[in-house]
């Protein structure tokens, strides 16, 4: 990416650790609200989490949270396959290991960015 615009990356990551970070009640409003997937939550990371080296470069982000942000990419890899579909259904947001620590993660690294991981779920176009 040439001249990535920092502050643009930098929401697009803040946005995505929020939805991870929310309580599951709120992820699964945010998903019905959107009509998406769960999947979305992670397609949503993906994206921000290719942005990282570009925000380190930029000095917006240090070596221990981007490591932090590959451990919860690492997860999800984890996670994905047809054999883990059942990681994927909204009820798995409360009770799989993955999700919990996935949110824990969100949690701790929005602490440590911003002060605080209560944040207004992101609003998002949709293209169907």
């Amino acid at each position: 990416m040439r001249n990535p615009d920092v502050s643009f990356l930098w929401r697009l990551l803040i946005e995505s650790l929020t939805t991870l970070a929310a309580d599951p009640a709120d992820q699964v409003a945010w998903l019905d609200e959107y009509r998406v997937g769960t999947d979305e939550l992670a397609l949503d990371f993906d994206h921000a989490h290719r942005l990282v080296p570009s925000l380190v470069e930029a000095g917006r982000l240090d070596g221990e949270v981007a490591a932090e942000l590959r451990r919860i990419d690492v997860l999800f890899v984890g996670m994905s396959g047809r054999e883990n579909a059942e990681r994927w259904a909204r009820e798995a947001l409360l009770a799989d290991s993955g999700w919990i620590e996935i949110r824990a993660s969100s949690r701790r690294l929005l602490v440590d960015l911003l002060g605080d991981w209560r944040l207004p779920m992101p609003v998002i176009c949709v293209v169907r």
